[in-house]
């Protein structure tokens, strides 16, 4: 018998599929009104989603994150994560907060080279195996989470406008920056390809709601090399691996570029900034494609039958030869009617081609 995993690994490596997969996150609101409906919280089960995440888990290179701080005065009730960047809570937001960055302004080169990185625990690569082991054994795909691969980290740390002017300028913090989170990356992935995760999400937005966020000739000398030696490391150990790449917006002018270097799944093809036919046209068959439906547009202000019609299309698109997992842009938040949610999941369900 095909299991959920066997399944979604054939679909992105588009040798068919018997049912279509199927993913989705819904913000708070969303998990609350679930749950009073039928009573749980497991969405990802009820959605019958066929894999499930691991993490590395990580030690901060700090002992105390506000001394990293040193022309900035954090706001009380900051949060730090493990790389040292603060987060404040914003009224209203669901899952956005206010970043605090340790590197902004003016950092001498030796501060940039100083900056302490996370490193993954001593017992990581026990912990996310013992994880994979176990979402395997329920005949589910491991999906080893690395959002926020290099340059997300890189302005989180740096702030945007800072790292901006390094790359611009070829500023030499830039490329010590850079390769400090590079060599983490590559701590990372070797943790997970060794544990025996089935995919890599990595990801970095890149692009805005109608452009690119910076040229292509910056992303292709700061970015690229680095990505793509974390590809490389992983596959060194555990060649089958599978990569998935995260950008929200317009990132078509990097596409060609991001299978060039391993990618195999597009993440979220996002519908409001660039068409999904002309998208599958550029690629070819050559990477798959997991999200493009759309949460700007048609999940909140659609009809349950525009949601199943879209649905539709995309794997009419796709073919018998699958390629694609049908999810939601992005988050699902409080403005998209359960009708519309259904509506999705049903059309994933029946379709058979």
């Amino acid at each position: 018998m095909t299991t959920p995993r066997d399944n979604l690994l054939r679909t992105l490596r588009r040798q068919g599929f018997e049912t279509v997969p199927l993913d989705i996150s819904l913000c708070p609101s969303q998990v609350e009104a679930f749950k009073k409906r039928f009573g749980h919280d497991d969405y990802l089960s009820w959605f019958k989603v066929p894999h499930r995440f691991a993490g590395v888990p990580m030690n901060p290179g700090y002992r105390d994150g506000r001394a990293l701080y040193r022309r900035e005065t954090l706001p009380e009730g900051a949060s730090i994560d493990v790389f040292g960047v603060g987060h404040s809570a914003q009224p209203g937001c669901y899952h956005m907060t206010r970043m605090h960055h340790p590197l902004a302004g003016e950092p001498s080169l030796q501060e940039v080279l100083d900056y302490p990185m996370p490193e993954p625990a001593p017992d990581a690569e026990k912990q996310v195996k013992a994880r994979a082991d176990e979402v395997h054994a329920q005949g589910l795909a491991v999906m080893g989470g690395m959002a926020c691969t290099i340059w997300e980290i890189a302005w989180y740390i740096r702030s945007m406008e800072g790292l901006m002017t390094d790359m611009m300028t070829d500023d030499e913090r830039a490329a010590a920056h850079f390769d400090k989170i590079m060599r983490n990356g590559i701590l990372r992935v070797k943790v997970y390809a060794k544990a025996g995760v089935d995919i890599i999400q990595l990801g970095d937005d890149i692009g805005m709601q109608g452009s690119i966020m910076m040229s292509t000739e910056l992303w292709r000398k700061w970015i690229k090399p680095r990505t793509a030696a974390i590809i490389r490391a992983g596959r060194e150990i555990k060649p089958d691996l599978l990569f998935f790449y995260h950008s929200c917006g317009f990132i078509t002018p990097f596409i060609e570029e991001l299978i060039g270097i391993g990618i195999d799944i597009l993440n979220p093809v996002q519908p409001e900034c660039m068409d999904f036919d002309e998208v599958h046209k550029l690629v070819r068959g050559r990477a798959s494609f997991w999200g493009t439906i759309g949460t700007q547009s048609t999940l909140p202000f659609g009809t349950p039958d525009d949601v199943r019609a879209v649905v539709r299309s995309r794997l009419d698109r796709c073919g018998k030869d699958g390629g694609i997992v049908i999810a939601p842009t992005h988050l699902v938040e409080p403005e998209v009617p359960w009708e519309n949610i259904e509506a999705m999941a049903e059309a994933a369900r029946e379709y058979r081609g």
